[in-house]
């Protein structure tokens, strides 16, 4: 089992919130709890009291275009969900917070940095036998103003990734053993569909994103061990850039947060195009 946040030696501890603070902040006004989830059944079969959902598909991507939704899309579902500039927005969900990392990360593009991830996700709480609801919360529309979206600092696109591999940096390739090698297109229990070609694009270290998890109760573990794995395994450097991708950019955006602020890391981006990508571009470079 996980000890406390702040006895685990992360750079920015304050990132992450125990089950116990968000049960005490329930009702605080200055906090909105937000579940995001790879299925989508799960919040409405039952959330944390007063939680909102984000669905990743309807609610962060555009509709039409393989894309973020815009300022204006953003502004809307914050006043949606009652969010202010200066509200906390703590994260929490299903594949050990898998897609609370990824709304996370959206959110970061758009410049709403007070965010924090609910340690252990929705398993912990489920573990503990916390209330559930399935009542589903209204809040009063607020009026939000985002920073247009940010896609340099965090985010990168196939272009970056190419001339990236190219000079012989960085890159994190966090699926699973299988995709890397090639085998599989996807994890083995999903469908083996989204890319014509299976493998990694070279140079790129396989780190999957479940390592810094602990099995048992969906905690990040120590940074001694996180360190040990990025560092000691695959030489990385607080100070080195960083690529990290997956198959959509979700699994990945799980290991930005690991690398950013629970190791520090000062420059990591998440290439979300990932291999649905790469495995469709005429020519991209391809090793197996």
């Amino acid at each position: 089992m996980a000890t406390s946040i702040a006895d685990r030696g992360y750079i920015n501890p304050t990132k992450l919130v125990t089950t116990d603070w968000v049960a005490a902040h329930l009702d605080d006004p200055t906090v909105r709890i937000i579940e995001s989830n790879e299925d989508p059944l799960l919040y409405p079969s039952g959330h944390i009291p007063g939680a909102v959902q984000v669905d990743w598909t309807h609610d962060l991507n555009d509709p039409l275009r393989r894309d973020y939704l815009d300022k204006a899309g953003f502004e809307a579902l914050m006043s949606r969900i009652g969010v202010t500039p200066e509200m906390t927005v703590v994260f929490y969900g299903d594949k050990n917070n898998w897609w609370a990392c990824y709304a996370l990360w959206v959110f970061q593009l758009f410049g709403h940095t007070n965010a924090k991830i609910m340690d252990g996700g929705r398993l912990k709480w489920e573990q503990e036998s916390r209330p559930m609801t399935r009542e589903v919360p209204t809040y009063a529309a607020t009026s939000y103003q985002a920073q247009q979206r940010d896609d340099s600092s965090i985010r990168a696109f196939r272009e970056q990734v190419l001339e990236h591999a190219q000079e012989g940096l960085p890159l994190v390739d966090v699926r699973s053993p299988a995709e890397y090698s090639g085998e599989k297109l996807h994890m083995p229990e999903y469908p083996q569909e989204g890319a014509l070609r299976g493998g990694h694009i070279p140079g790129a270290h396989n780190v999957p994103w479940a390592r810094a998890i602990n099995p048992d109760d969906g905690t990040f573990k120590t940074a001694d061990e996180l360190r040990a794995i990025y560092e000691g395994e695959k030489h990385l450097m607080p100070d080195d850039d960083v690529i990290v991708y997956c198959r959509i950019g979700e699994r990945s955006s799980h290991t930005w947060f690991v690398l950013s602020y629970l190791l520090g890391y000062k420059n990591v981006r998440n290439y979300d195009g990932s291999w649905t990508e790469w495995g469709n571009l005429v020519g991209a470079p391809i090793e197996r």
